[in-house]
């Protein structure tokens, strides 16, 4: 069984039309998992069989106002998800700040096998821009831990700690969607130096062989997985929220 996690910021001019066509398609492959749609965009991680997903990204991909999708793959002996929901949100990822659009200003994207290098650079910061429960489990060397609960809370930090704007700045998350909209934060407040890995952690795990791995730990999801190894194994680890 796979388990896909993709996202992608793009104008949704009808999200309810889009929720019916997901949610129907997704109930005649027998897909498990959570798709969530805003007029930003969509974000999902579900979960089915090869030939299932594949039909799915087929006809997704086939909506006018989604293609071109990045998809982080990784495989489990049972489907990680116990349902099949689709919902119509405010935002695809709840930052709080209504005036951040990712469509029209975002920072710049590294890939994965690119990464490594920014990061080692002595005049780059790097941020995590997940949780302290996450961050605890697994980060990159060197990485400031905001201690956030909520992404809601990540703002403040920034306003609190990151005043020069000509600082160069290297932002990552989970799968790519909050560090992208991070950047997005600190465009609109003019920094001009902002970058983050394309695709996120899971895609760094997918494409950098643990030997040249900066990646420090298990990568914290959000579901019964628990955390992922460097080969993208579940470990099933209890990881308690403070």
């Amino acid at each position: 069984m796979l388990v896909a996690a993709f996202y992608k910021f793009t104008p949704i001019a009808e999200p309810l039309v889009l929720r019916e066509f997901i949610k129907s398609l997704g109930e005649q492959l027998n897909l498990l998992g959570t798709v969530l749609i805003a007029n930003e965009g969509i974000n999902s991680t579900l979960s089915g069989e090869p030939a299932s997903i594949e039909t799915f990204f087929q006809e997704l991909e086939s909506h006018p106002e989604i293609n071109s999708l990045t998809i982080k793959y990784s495989e489990t002996e049972e489907s990680p998800f116990h349902r099949w929901k689709v919902k119509v949100k405010p935002e695809i990822v709840t930052m709080g700040i209504p005036s951040i659009d990712p469509n029209q200003l975002v920072g710049s994207y590294v890939s994965p096998t690119e990464w490594n290098t920014l990061i080692q650079d002595p005049n780059v910061i790097l941020i995590d821009c997940r949780n302290d429960y996450e961050f605890i489990q697994g980060t990159f060397d060197g990485a400031i831990n905001p201690e956030t609960e909520t992404f809601t809370q990540f703002p403040e930090f920034i306003n609190q700690n990151l005043k020069d704007t000509n600082q160069k700045v290297a932002m990552f998350c989970t799968g790519g969607i909050r560090c992208e909209k991070a950047t997005a934060y600190l465009r609109q407040l003019g920094h001009n130096q902002v970058f983050h890995l394309q695709g996120g952690i899971l895609k760094y795990l997918e494409e950098i062989p643990p030997q040249e791995s900066l990646f420090q730990g298990t990568c914290f999801i959000f579901d019964d997985r628990r955390t992922l190894d460097h080969d993208l194994k579940p470990t099933y680890t209890e990881t308690p929220k403070t």
